[in-house]
């Protein structure tokens, strides 16, 4: 059995390309007048080629591979276009605070009802600072629970980042994502709200989310999660009908 990994007739083809590399552009040809003189070929030098059969370590790599490695070098695979990368298909993607507002605008329904009686001035009376730390919890709360909160130890579900919106979009936002985590029976979700000079969003959503009867506690978040940049929330567990049971 032969030990050549090549078949015969790639064999024959690499000792053609072999001789027309050593003879070069026939400058004899009638059309050679005319011919552009082609690029230069880029190959592999002596020491490369040593050092490439020596990490290949096999009693195959024989003269016709070397040329093979040589003519090859350089060569670069076409990207296909139409194959659909694996990375780009596992990237989640989660709406942003411009989306979820509009979203809030064109469901209504359990959104609207979030917002009823959502006062943006009783948020705004009580002004908080940039780097100071949200904490609230309701009375029926546990503080093993809350405590489990602060720390970051309650998984959330989802989360917005309400950077740079306008006091509008950020309530609706807001209340489209506690919309969601209810429908979802999710009980815990993070809002970005950044901190600012003035710190209104901050502000503003301390203020909503002690408004709100399905918020049981709030916190600002541990320093993984955004420190007092953001807000972790716990949700009231929504209720199912027997029936469904």
């Amino acid at each position: 059995m032969s030990n050549s990994l090549f078949s015969k007739e790639m064999q024959d083809q690499l000792k053609e390309l072999k001789g027309q590399l050593t003879k070069g552009r026939d400058t004899t040809s009638p059309d050679g007048e005319n011919e552009k003189p082609t690029e230069p070929v880029s190959l592999l030098t002596q020491k490369q080629v040593k050092k490439t059969v020596k990490q290949m370590d096999s009693e195959h790599v024989d003269d016709d591979k070397v040329l093979f490695m040589q003519a090859m070098h350089g060569v670069n695979q076409l990207e296909d276009k139409n194959v659909r990368s694996p990375a780009d298909a596992t990237k989640a993607t989660k709406p942003d605070a411009t989306t979820l507002s509009k979203r809030a605008a064109a469901q209504g329904g359990d959104v609207a009802e979030l917002s009823v009686g959502l006062s943006d001035m009783q948020a705004l009376l009580n002004p908080v600072a940039a780097e100071s730390i949200l904490s609230y919890k309701q009375p029926t709360l546990q503080n093993k629970v809350f405590t489990q909160l602060k720390q970051g130890k309650l998984r959330w579900y989802d989360a917005v980042d309400i950077h740079g919106c306008t006091i509008e979009e950020a309530r609706a936002a807001v209340t489209q994502l506690l919309s969601q985590a209810k429908q979802n029976n999710e009980t815990s979700v993070k809002i970005v709200h950044g901190k600012g000079s003035e710190a209104i969003l901050k502000t503003c959503v301390n203020g909503w989310l002690r408004q709100l009867p399905e918020v049981l506690a709030f916190c600002s978040a541990p320093p993984k999660d955004g420190g007092n940049g953001a807000v972790l929330v716990l949700l009231k567990k929504t209720k199912t009908d027997e029936k469904d049971k």
